[in-house]
């Protein structure tokens, strides 16, 4: 196998790892206790990754006191309120503050 590998200008790499993490836009995912592999196959890398799947959300997630809290200091909706929170990290005042310009 290893020398029709080498024929066709491949070459395979085991990789040690502890994890392995794809990040999205809205989410981690999170290899765990992953087996890598490293393929060189005519100057291109490209990874082969296998183990235990773990999703993380990057979305934050407030809690509905302080969405409310927000709602009846800006005087909003409920999606302006989380919008708010959202664009301020979690911060409460600097949220209402944001709606209420």
């Amino acid at each position: 196998m290893q020398r029709a590998m080498k024929k066709l200008g491949m070459q395979q790499e085991e990789i040690e790892a502890d994890a392995v993490i794809i990040r999205t836009p809205k989410e981690d995912i999170i290899i765990r206790n992953p087996s890598v592999t490293k393929l060189k196959i005519m100057g291109q890398d490209t990874y082969q990754v296998s183990g235990e799947e773990e999703r993380r959300s990057l979305e934050p997630d407030f809690s509905e006191e302080d969405i409310k809290t927000v709602m009846q200091q800006a005087e909003c909706d409920k999606d302006s309120a989380v919008n708010a929170l959202k664009e301020s990290e979690g911060d409460l005042a600097q949220a209402i503050l944001k709606l209420k310009q």
